[in-house]
């Protein structure tokens, strides 16, 4: 094919040489922008300040601040630059002419190598300024090269039509094989498995009551190793005080001041999407709300791609023009941090944030964010913000998962973090240093907890997570079975979490330390141990209603009655522990209502149970939370 008989797939091509006498460049864009009247002079001179300040891409600013559409814009910049504008819909991109780079680099730097045109290869690029760099870099493995320019979403959907699978297949194995869960072999556990619960079955026919009593103490331990590590972690946060704000001027957004706006980086936050049809107008005002400049925020709404209703839903949504849409290939396995990890490759920033579907972050959090990592030693990897609700009243389950939360956002994770220990992230308002997150490998595709796994990676890599003071609300699930459904998912994830990282102890030893093994073998696998055996524990409040107890003929009426005693006390302590994160929070719930989670917590058991269950039989499936019922 000769230049010539290219012409007809372009959308335009304007002629070889640019606009007037203009040297090409992104400022003298501005000046054609505004000698053909398609910006006012008000807008280019912020767009170029802006530009200038921020170091951001023009192209960018111009359309995330909607100063003009898309079409238009790469109109003029195709007759600045003289060159055409590539219809990659109606001519795909050659996948044997991808082949030669990675389509990563493509993804991230805004090209795609288009097709031959003799000894000339084609580059469709988004950012013409950028074609001179491209340009030292492409020659060496193409020969020659020319410019064509396409918008940056349709090169991403060219790059992904050509070559999605081997992107899909990326992010399944991002994470080094010797810290995933996806070696995980269900089969080759379940004998074992069916071994130990017919031994225990048998010495619970021949010895009853000494079974039982190792049960009880195997669930005492347990049960008072975690309340321990609450005890501490209600220690150190009684005793300190949230650091004063840096920098207020931060929370005027979007008219930061220059001497701030300077070292602004672009943030990308990725949410995923999965049977959310209902929920996309809502998520869009929600984010709209964020008081961040909107060229430097990045909104990647992460779908897979045979959700047509989602799919949809967003086709039908004005979508401002700093959210795009990410549509995830099949793959072996269909997980949120698969979709996350796909997505990755997508995003522009240097800082990279996780929300959920039913998310309504602070105005301010994305400012906080960059001011805490702007401020904070490096080795700080991630930011976990708290999360809470915003239907607590909806039904006594919601006020339950409230309370619970309030302990484990406010008191909890700030506190195992003031004491070293690694932090087991959530689900969303996390924020990353890219470069740490991209090290690490990510989420692991495969872990239905990803969150609390990539926390634990953190920490055996030496690096940290801190907590930031800024809430994300999101909804409450408040019906039972939603709720076992979530709860198992969770568990079962810790259950894999503990297994995986456990195939080498001795290694995870020397890179936790002592003190935050400790912690972790009391979080993941005390936390799930407790779940499980709790009916033990609970068989002990028949005894005042006259039942015989079998332990109770094993232990001396001392013991037993000490045994009571730390019953008691425990138990008193979790309602202190509730109440005082409840008192956090300006929901205003009676904390009186803290004492009736004794009724709340057998869900969680229930919830075990099904979670190992599953591990046995359905390791990787990903039980999905339904949203957006209570908004």
């Amino acid at each position: 094919m000769s230049v010539t008989q290219l012409r007809p797939i372009l959308l335009e091509a304007p002629g070889v040489e640019p606009a007037g006498d203009l040297r090409p460049s992104v400022e003298t864009l501005g000046l054609l922008l505004l000698r053909d009247g398609v910006v006012s002079p008000h807008d280019m001179v912020q767009a170029l300040s802006l530009h200038s300040k921020r170091r951001g891409r023009l192209v960018d600013i111009l359309l995330a601040r909607g100063v003009l559409d898309e079409a238009t814009l790469y109109k003029k910049m195709a007759q600045h630059w003289g060159v055409g504008l590539a219809d990659l819909v109606a001519s795909p991109a050659d996948g044997r002419v991808i082949d030669a780079v990675d389509p990563v680099w493509c993804l991230q730097s805004g090209f795609l190598p288009w097709r031959k045109v003799g000894a000339t290869c084609v580059i469709a690029c988004a950012y013409p300024d950028d074609f001179p760099r491209l340009r030292a870099e492409l020659e060496p493995v193409y020969g020659p090269v020319m410019m064509v320019l396409a918008p940056l979403r349709m090169i991403e959907a060219a790059v992904l039509a050509a070559r999605g699978a081997r992107l899909a297949l990326r992010a399944e194995t991002r994470v080094p094989a010797a810290e995933s869960c996806r070696g995980f072999d269900a089969g080759a556990v379940r004998p074992a498995v069916a071994l130990l619960v017919l031994g225990l079955a048998a010495a619970t026919l021949l010895w009853s009551d000494a079974v039982l009593l190792i049960l009880t103490t195997l669930a005492l331990l347990s049960m008072l190793s975690f309340t321990a590590l609450k005890a501490a972690a209600f220690v150190v946060m009684r005793k300190s005080t949230p650091p004063p704000a840096r920098h207020p001027a931060m929370q005027l957004a979007p008219d930061i001041p220059p001497e701030i706006a300077t070292y602004l980086p672009i943030v990308s936050v990725m949410v995923a999407l999965y049977r959310e049809s209902d929920i996309a107008a809502r998520l869009v005002h929600r984010l709209g709300r964020l008081e961040y400049p909107r060229e430097l925020l990045d909104v990647l709404l992460v779908v897979e791609e045979e959700d047509g209703l989602t799919l949809a839903a967003l086709a039908r949504t004005a979508l401002p023009a700093w959210m795009r849409v990410i549509a995830v290939p099949a793959g072996a396995v269909k997980t949120k941090p698969r979709a996350l990890n796909y997505a990755l490759d997508h995003c522009r920033g240097s800082i990279i944030g996780v929300y959920d579907a039913e998310d309504a972050p602070a105005p301010d959090q994305i400012c906080k964010v960059v001011d805490h990592f702007a401020h904070c030693d490096l080795s700080v990897a991630c930011l976990q913000g708290i999360l809470d609700f915003y239907n607590p009243r909806r039904n006594w389950l919601a006020r339950c998962f409230t309370t619970e939360y309030a302990a484990w956002f406010r008191l909890f994770l700030p506190g195992i973090e003031r004491l070293g220990l690694a932090v087991p992230l959530g689900g969303t308002t996390l924020f990353f240093r890219r470069q740490a997150l991209e090290d690490l490998g990510g989420w692991d595709a495969h872990n239905v907890t990803e969150d609390a796994d990539l926390g634990l990676r953190i920490a055996r890599h030496g690096l940290r997570t801190e907590l930031i003071d800024t809430v994300t609300l999101e909804e409450a699930n408040c019906q039972a079975l939603p709720w076992v459904k979530q709860r198992s998912r969770w568990i079962k994830g810790f259950m894999i979490t503990w297994a995986t990282h456990m195939r080498d102890p001795v290694l995870l030893w020397r890179q936790l330390g002592a003190r935050r093994f400790a912690g972790f073998q009391v979080l993941f696998a005390g936390s799930v141990v407790q779940a499980l055996l709790a009916p033990v524990l609970w068989s002990f409040w028949l005894v005042p209603l006259g039942v015989h107890h079998p332990v109770a003929a094993a232990l001396s009426p001392a013991m037993f009655t000490a045994l009571w005693m730390t019953f008691i006390v425990t138990e008193a302590f979790s309602i202190v522990f509730g109440a005082a994160g409840l008192a956090r929070t300006r929901h205003r719930l009676s904390p009186f209502l803290v004492p009736s989670l004794i009724f709340y917590h057998p869900l969680a058991s229930l919830a075990a149970y099904k979670g190992a269950w599953e591990l046995l039989t359905r390791p990787f499936y990903w039980d999905k939370t339904s949203h957006g019922h209570f908004d």
